[in-house]
């Protein structure tokens, strides 16, 4: 079966392929892709894997350093 988060993986590779130049523009994919490896480990007690989903400390970084207050 699909890893977890593959989906969401996918969503985001699909729109950095398109926005090349614009990487910020997929900032809401990376958002749900982190979202979702985050709960994979939630609910894992930080064992779970997925190939689409980097480290638990990485996930937690990017995420404190991007909060869900987005403008525009």
């Amino acid at each position: 079966s699909e890893p977890p988060c593959q989906a969401e993986a996918c969503s985001l590779q699909t729109c950095i392929s398109g926005n090349t130049y614009a990487p910020e523009r997929c900032e809401q994919r990376m958002r749900e892709l982190y979202r979702c490896c985050q709960t994979m480990y939630e609910n894992t007690d930080g064992k779970g894997e997925s190939t689409a989903c980097p480290m638990p400390k990485v996930v937690r970084r990017w995420l404190s350093a991007h909060p869900d207050s987005l403008s525009g």
